[in-house]
């Protein structure tokens, strides 16, 4: 049929009708729309009947530690390890990391479940490789290589002298006459440091939703970041053995859900997979990188890569596609400049935002497409369908996914309202019992609540200001790093910065501009780092005002972290300022080569810098 855009009279030329696609999606989000939102889930550390602890490093005891050290390091996952690194390479050694888990990675240290796997190109994914001379070994690279990855640059900047692992942060509380933030944790050490950079990341407590008769059920449970290899067999590879004889359910079909069920689907005498929602399930194409094209890189190599990348990402003219992978397709794609003769800039914005729209609508539709082409049940094929925007979810990509429902021993359980009890045998979807001998939750991470909620500590500023309570209605920042009433504390996790797809590369760029903050008061006699409280309230400003179309398109998605599981207040990217990544890494080099630190407020010390 034949669109006609509203103001400029453009037409599209499309093979469905938009508002009985749109009138789809409000149907399909009315059947997953909860009043509980967030509420409907609970930490897996909240439920006592599940184990939370570290199946992966057994505990170590140690002694205490008390000192006085320039920065402390909340995290140990790729935030954690980018700041030490480029602490490193400023020339600021005195410094510690604190880390629940046994070793290095946070996310690839905990998800090691089968089939995890990056869905961003591993040349671009995984940090400082040229530091480390390191090439990965395929495009995208399975978590066993991402884990080893950072356990590389833990070895190579020789971060693991300065690690607290297996350690959690209870407090921080900022001494005003000492200038310095005052850190305790659960194995007793005190702390005090100049400077705190929190980089726990958004992933680090796993959640399960809240479902009667949990703790009824005789067989094993367990969530998919703590997986159970000792039952299951096997490992991240597969072969998991142990399921030969074993009625399997997996909860879940989000990106874990849909790397973990092939493996499953293979080994289980019988799979029943819970979907609450369908996953957008696009190809993922994997193949070894080439030894040769390894072989020619040249110095910068990465360096051009990011940058080439995110320029694609973000609608700046590249004459080459270095990475041409599924998201430097996807989001220019996302404008709908193809579907049209005219340039796009040359039509009214009502216009743009309508042709986006039609845009969006023509991708999921080749989505259906591919289920029909992999699936060969009709009703089954219907059922792995998402309605609702591209964006809405997250993505996923997989080769084997879909097909594994063609398996006369894989059922879909589609169920629009979850699981609706667990007994002692099994659980309860639709009002059917379903008997199985384990569940496995691939539900995700807790994502809607404000940092400090997550991390099970506050930090407590200056006049006893909580954090916790201050960031309550969202964040408060200056550039995404620094917080009014919190002096030499330094955000490096998504806190009012850009950001699109590749969340190490955001680390990173935050970690080198926290370093050389540190390292130039530390130069230069500096007691405490502060943004102006006129400065912060004019980007907290900013931020808001450039997600407004975000938040607009996320208000009418299906449930889902994106949106806030239907809060959209809540939502993962209420705090992300909304603008091009490559603009705003511009725009914070600027800033930092003027010399003049606008917006902050650069005290001298009034104790000795250490």
């Amino acid at each position: 049929m034949t669109v006609t855009l509203p103001v400029s009279g453009t037409t599209v030329a499309v093979e469905f009708d938009p508002v009985e696609v749109g009138q789809r999606y409000v149907s399909e989000r009315a059947k997953r729309i909860r009043k509980e939102n967030l509420g409907q889930f609970q930490g897996l550390t909240d439920v006592v009947e599940l184990d939370d602890s570290d199946p992966w490093t057994p505990r170590s005891e140690r002694q205490s530690v008390t000192e006085t050290l320039e920065v402390a390091i909340l995290g140990g996952g790729f935030g954690g390890l980018l700041a030490g690194a480029h602490l490193m390479r400023n020339g600021v050694t005195d410094f510690r990391i604190i880390e629940q888990g046994g070793d290095f990675g946070g996310t690839w240290y905990w998800n090691r479940y089968p089939g995890v796997q990056c869905d961003v190109e591993s040349h671009v994914y995984l940090p400082l490789l040229e530091e480390t001379g390191y090439v990965p070994t395929k495009r995208y690279a399975d978590g066993a290589e991402i884990f080893e990855h950072a356990q590389r640059i833990g070895a190579h900047y020789e971060l693991y002298p300065a690690t607290l692992f297996q350690t959690n942060v209870t407090s921080v509380v900022w001494i005003e006459d000492q200038q310095r933030w005052e850190i305790r944790t659960d194995r007793d050490d005190l702390l005090h440091a100049r400077f705190v950079l929190r980089a726990n990341g958004p992933l680090n407590k796993p959640q399960v939703p809240r479902v009667p008769g949990i703790a009824e059920f005789t067989g094993r449970i367990f969530h998919t970041s703590r997986w159970d290899y000792d039952y299951t067999g096997g490992s991240p590879a597969g072969d998991l053995v142990g399921l030969h004889d074993k009625r399997v359910a997996i909860v879940g079909t989000g990106a874990t859900g849909v790397q973990a069920v092939p493996f499953l689907a293979e080994d289980a005498k019988e799979l029943f997979v819970v979907q609450r929602t369908p996953s957008v399930v696009g190809a993922r194409n994997n193949w070894l990188t080439d030894p040769q094209w390894a072989a020619n890189l040249g110095p910068g190599w990465q360096y051009d890569r990011h940058h080439n990348f995110l320029s694609v990402l973000n609608g700046h003219h590249q004459d080459e596609n270095l990475v041409d992978d599924i998201w430097t397709h996807l989001m220019p794609a996302l404008s709908g400049q193809h579907l049209i003769d005219v340039p796009i800039e040359t039509l009214p914005v009502e216009d743009q935002m309508a042709l986006a729209a039609i845009a969006d609508m023509q991708l999921m539709r080749e989505i259906h497409e591919r289920v029909d082409d992999e699936v060969a049940d009709p009703a089954t094929a219907a059922a792995l369908k998402p309605w609702f925007g591209f964006l809405c979810k997250r993505p996923t990509f997989n080769d084997e996914y879909l097909a594994a429902f063609n398996k006369p021993t894989v059922h879909l359980v589609a169920a629009p309202d979850g699981v609706e009890s667990i007994t002692p045998t099994g659980l309860v979807v639709n009002g059917q019992h379903y008997e199985v001998d384990c569940i496995v939750f691939a539900t995700g991470f807790e994502t809607g609540s404000t940092p400090t909620d997550r991390y099970g500590y506050d930090i407590i500023g200056r006049d006893a200001l909580s954090l916790r309570t201050h960031f309550s209605d969202g964040a408060k920042t200056l550039h995404g790093f620094f917080t009014y009433g919190f002096p030499n504390f330094i955000e490096l996790g998504l806190s009012q910065n850009a950001y699109v797809v590749n969340y190490t590369y955001m680390l990173d760029r935050k970690a080198r501009h926290a370093a050389r903050v540190v390292a130039h008061a530390q130069g230069a006699g500096i007691g405490t780092v502060e943004p102006t409280l006129a400065a912060q309230n004019e980007w907290v400003e900013l931020t808001r005002q450039s997600g407004q179309q975000r938040l607009a398109y996320l208000s009418n998605c299906t449930p889902g972290y994106y949106s806030g599981q239907g809060d959209v207040s809540r939502g993962f990217f209420n705090d992300v300022h909304n603008v091009s990544e490559v603009e705003f890494w511009d725009m914070i080099d600027t800033w930092w080569a003027t010399g003049e630190f606008e917006g902050l407020v650069l005290a001298p010390a009034t104790t000795t810098v250490v």
